[in-house]
């Protein structure tokens, strides 16, 4: 029996703080309104929690680590059937005290995991050194093995970063790796379309002098992500 639907950290917060704990979460981690780790950190989680995540590899680690289980969008049954065999299991001899200072060591890796990634970029600009917030930015590309930041104002910026640097810095939530060329910033997602072969086509603004695909094999990712 399903006994209630949140879709953000506000609704969830009065609902536990108004009824009794459930047997059972799932949980998303990105939601309207913020980060669903804001709602165990007000609530110790004294029911056993399945996240449901695109998060980046480092997190998935710590969920393991944990021994917390997780559904990796785009979620597939045998892995949904898998996660709820494990719930079986562990019901058995649930511990809610035990079982909360799990969670929060795994909310303090999560955030200590999250503080690793770059918030400002130092460019250059002429005889003058700018700090970019990753909020000013719109994506990152290469070119002529050079690259280069372009700034939601349209102004572009060479930093002394690879895209594979770039990716591994950059918040996961906020950026993806559309592909050899391209990592932007969700909110320069202006438009996508369906393209030959099963890829995707994005459009991004500010403009790209190029068109921007991403493979078949990385559209569920890329999807999965967008979906929060």
């Amino acid at each position: 029996e399903i006994v209630g639907v949140l879709e953000s950290v506000g609704a969830a917060k009065r609902w536990f703080a108004e009824n009794r704990p459930v047997d059972l979460i799932f949980s998303d981690i990105q939601l309207s309104d913020g980060l669903s780790f804001q709602i165990f950190e007000a609530f110790p989680a004294h029911s056993p929690i399945i996240f449901t995540t695109s998060y980046d590899e480092y997190a998935i680690r710590a969920f393991r680590v944990k021994s917390i289980d997780y559904l990796l969008k785009p979620i597939k049954l045998p892995e949904l059937a898998e996660a709820i065999r494990k719930y079986e299991e562990l019901k058995q001899a649930f511990s809610p005290q035990a079982y909360a200072k799990k969670v929060e060591s795994l909310l303090d890796s999560l955030e200590m995991s999250r503080r690793t990634h770059k918030t400002r970029f130092l460019v250059k600009n002429g005889e003058q050194l700018i700090p970019i917030t990753q909020e000013q930015v719109a994506y990152f590309y290469t070119a002529n093995e050079l690259a280069c930041l372009v700034g939601r104002d349209g102004r572009q910026y060479l930093v002394d970063y690879t895209l594979e640097e770039l990716e591994a810095v950059v918040d996961p939530i906020h950026f993806f790796r559309l592909n050899r060329q391209f990592i932007a910033q969700v909110t320069a997602i202006q438009k996508i379309q369906t393209y030959f072969n099963g890829k995707l086509k994005v459009d991004l603004r500010p403009e790209t002098a190029q068109e921007v695909l991403v493979s078949r094999e990385k559209a569920p990712a890329f999807k999965a992500w967008l979906d929060g």
